[in-house]
């Protein structure tokens, strides 16, 4: 699984209990994998459509920095569907992971549409392609 991103957990981020609110994380995952599948599919209207079981397994407090890891499980004909996991990255302890979370494209009017893609591309394989 490759880390994509890196968050700073700051003052605004914390729930009541001191600790990283949940809805900012799924907040900053939804981003990620949606920033994630645009660049793969490179069709920029693209949505989450379903988000497996969510199961919190630890936390992160205030000044703690977490990693955002992503990983293809497969491609479909107007999707991609993902793993995810976010880990403290100080304490190398998993924060959550999501089994499946699926992305589709869709056209101007919001019907999907298929985006051709097998293989998960680096930019480095793009390049090489032109």
């Amino acid at each position: 699984m490759r880390f994509h991103t890196r968050k700073w957990v700051k003052p605004e981020d914390l729930n009541a209990n001191g600790t990283l609110f949940g809805g900012r994380l799924l907040q900053w995952i939804d981003e990620e994998v949606a920033l994630y599948a645009i660049i793969q599919l490179e069709i920029p209207k693209t949505v989450t459509k379903f988000m497996s079981e969510i199961d919190f397994v630890s936390s992160a407090k205030q000044g703690d920095i977490i990693e955002i890891g992503i990983e293809v499980i497969k491609f479909g004909r107007t999707s991609i569907t993902l793993n995810c996991k976010v880990r403290n990255k100080l304490t190398r302890k998993d924060i959550i992971n999501i089994d499946k979370i699926v992305m589709v494209s869709l056209d101007a009017d919001g019907n999907p549409i298929p985006h051709g893609k097998t293989k998960v591309e680096y930019v480095k394989d793009r390049l090489e392609d032109k």
